[in-house]
């Protein structure tokens, strides 16, 4: 953990005591870059307190308070269904601080590993609570942490049932190019790389959300199915020219496909293949003599 972390932690550990005071709180943790051991300078710090029944709005202004936080610059008021959020500033360093009823976090975790909600940005949630470093009931979040890391093979199909879709701009390079089409290159572009990690996690059984990714090169070091060389070959697609790069994104797509063929060779690519065998075309005015 390096130093701006571990002064972080020491933080985190200070501010969490106002809001694990109140009997309803049954669990605390800090996640993000402050657990990782990845924090800097721009780091934020991620808490979250786990409670029977959230306490009333007051009890949480008085935690702020008592940790002589600013006025709050964000606020997520979800409160009638079971979560509270606030962002705010102690000491120069912005805490953002959810209080979550027990029954609401649970009913999350279900989202994803029941009901296969593979788009949701819960899987970060998911993710960050595999990372976190538990503050207060440690039992409880080590429970949620033993859920959340059997990853179900359900999920894992349905990951890549759904982003084993590609647009095939490697077809249509001439056609894109004679238009005025900038923007829809760079879309194309990064939804081929995202449906590329998203494949690559489900086959990966990694939790993967394309909302606020980052740190890539660390997510795709936990794979052991991967293209060769697949962070700099990915990193730099998005250094270059949307359309000079088709040929490279034809190629990573490929390899993903032949992944997903040997390891869940159940799922049908057949699509995916015909997606890679198109090619551009251009049509003629036919004349009726000709016809």
């Amino acid at each position: 953990m390096n130093q701006a972390s571990q002064y972080l932690l020491a933080l985190a550990k200070r501010n969490i005591q106002a809001y694990i005071a109140n009997p309803e709180a049954k669990a605390a943790m800090v996640t993000g870059s402050t657990a990782t051991g990845q924090a800097d300078i721009y780091s934020d710090v991620e808490m979250f307190i786990y409670y029977d029944e959230l306490p009333n709005l007051d009890k949480l202004q008085s935690a702020r308070q008592q940790n002589q936080g600013s006025e709050p610059i964000r606020i997520l008021n979800g409160y009638n269904e079971g979560f509270f959020g606030e962002f705010y500033f102690i000491d120069g360093v912005q805490f953002q601080i959810g209080n979550v009823t027990i029954a609401f976090w649970e009913q999350d975790i279900a989202t994803i590993l029941e009901k296969l909600k593979v788009t949701s940005t819960l899987q970060k949630a998911l993710s960050g609570m595999l990372d976190c470093i538990p503050l207060y009931g440690e039992m409880l979040i080590q429970e949620w942490k033993r859920q959340i890391a059997n990853y179900p093979d359900a999920l894992a199909r349905a990951m890549v049932d759904k982003h084993l879709d590609f647009f095939p701009i490697w077809a249509l390079q001439e056609h894109l190019a004679t238009r005025d089409t900038t923007l829809f290159q760079h879309q194309i572009r990064l939804q081929v790389g995202q449906n590329i990690l998203g494949v690559l996690a489900g086959l990966n059984r990694l939790y993967y959300s394309t909302f606020q990714f980052k740190r890539m090169k660390q997510f795709i070091e936990q794979m052991n199915i991967a293209p060769e060389n697949l962070y700099m070959r990915l990193e730099s697609l998005y250094h270059q020219e949307p359309l000079s790069v088709a040929d490279q994104l034809k190629e990573l797509v490929a390899e993903t496909v032949e992944l997903v063929e040997l390891y869940m060779p159940d799922i049908d690519t057949s699509q995916v293949r015909k997606s890679l065998a198109r090619q551009g075309y251009i049509w003629k005015p036919v004349s009726e003599e000709n016809k």
